[in-house]
């Protein structure tokens, strides 16, 4: 029960977001991917009612299976300034229920973070946003809570720094803890029930014996939420150390042979292709957030509109690949949906 009531405001925000269009609308998707489903046979109906723009490629950290740490992205780097992400908002905002501010990069290194979420709440626009917690000095406190922000995930994959830094190079565990107790203490002075915090714990080879360790350090502190989240790799020769020995934490299995795959077959659907999208620092469409170096761009938002993206021959064509093949995407091949 404590632990349903902890997550009504997230719930609670969530619900205030909809109206009688945006709930119209997320009937129409839902019931076009299940005839998609159901009938092998592509029926776009309504426009995404999620979405995740991203606000910058740039990070101050070197994650060891992160492309953006790992410096391996080969598409365009930057920041997207706020008349690109006005236009874009524009567009996307008139169905949009939930807005993720995050892709690759740190977020809070774009100098017009806050005002990207303020211009998105006062569009009824529920916003989150995730963060390796190195920016939450008093300034971006006082920020965050100032510009409504609803949910904010904080990365913590340790308990200690010698833990913490073998995946998240070049941070400080001292820097994120002090954050956390910065904002949730800014929270309690006005009485506030946002943002929602929540601190995700990437669950790896090395820090597994720290959950129940770090169950009690989130208990402690005060926070919203814990996740634990199963890590993603992309070289499994090189770096298939990091994959859990906890089968329930771990998204990939071990064949006798030794090569690795993911746990879950990959069946021919994806839910996500129907009701988001993901806008790059430049304005590219992709498919999901698994499309790191946007491979398969769908077109760019900032010069032709959202109609014509949403169901142009490109989408299309995706889309029945992944209801037909989906296992010979290349993005698809590491996904667990």
């Amino acid at each position: 029960m404590r632990k349903t009531l902890k997550l009504l405001p997230y719930y609670i925000a969530l619900l205030k977001s909809l109206n009688f269009r945006k709930a119209a609308n997320v009937v129409a998707v839902e019931a076009g991917f299940l005839f998609s489903r159901l009938f092998r046979r592509i029926v776009v109906i309504g426009k995404p009612w999620s979405a995740s723009i991203e606000p910058t490629t740039s990070c101050n950290l070197r994650c060891t299976e992160c492309p953006t740490g790992m410096q391996t992205l080969t598409r365009s780097k930057g920041t997207m300034n706020l008349a690109d992400y006005k236009t874009i908002l524009e567009k996307l905002s008139p169905d949009l229920i939930y807005l993720t501010l995050y892709f690759q990069g740190e977020p809070y290194l774009n100098p017009y973070f806050s005002d990207m979420v303020k211009l998105a709440r006062r569009r009824n626009i529920f916003v989150s946003t995730s963060t390796n917690g190195h920016y939450l000095d008093d300034s971006n406190v006082a920020k965050i809570i100032n510009s409504g922000l609803n949910h904010l995930i904080i990365s913590m994959d340790g308990i200690d720094q010698e833990t913490y830094e073998k995946y998240r190079v070049n941070g400080s565990l001292k820097t994120v803890t002090d954050g956390v107790i910065r904002l949730v203490a800014a929270k309690k002075a006005i009485k506030s029930k946002y943002p929602f915090i929540e601190i995700q714990f990437l669950v790896m080879n090395h820090n597994e014996h720290q959950m129940n360790a770090m169950r009690n350090y989130a208990n402690h502190t005060g926070v919203d939420k814990l996740s634990f989240k199963t890590a993603q790799v992309y070289n499994f020769d090189v770096q298939s150390t990091i994959i859990p020995t906890l089968k329930s934490k771990s998204r990939y299995r071990q064949s006798p042979d030794g090569s690795w795959s993911l746990a879950r077959k990959i069946k021919n659907r994806c839910h996500r292709i129907w009701s988001s999208l993901v806008v790059t620092w430049d304005g590219n469409i992709v498919p999901c957030c698994y499309d790191k170096n946007a491979d398969y761009q769908t077109g760019n938002l900032l010069d032709t509109s959202l109609s014509e993206i949403w169901k142009n021959h490109i989408y299309s064509s995706f889309r029945n690949k992944v209801l037909s093949k989906r296992s010979e995407i290349g993005i698809c091949s590491n996904c667990g949906e």
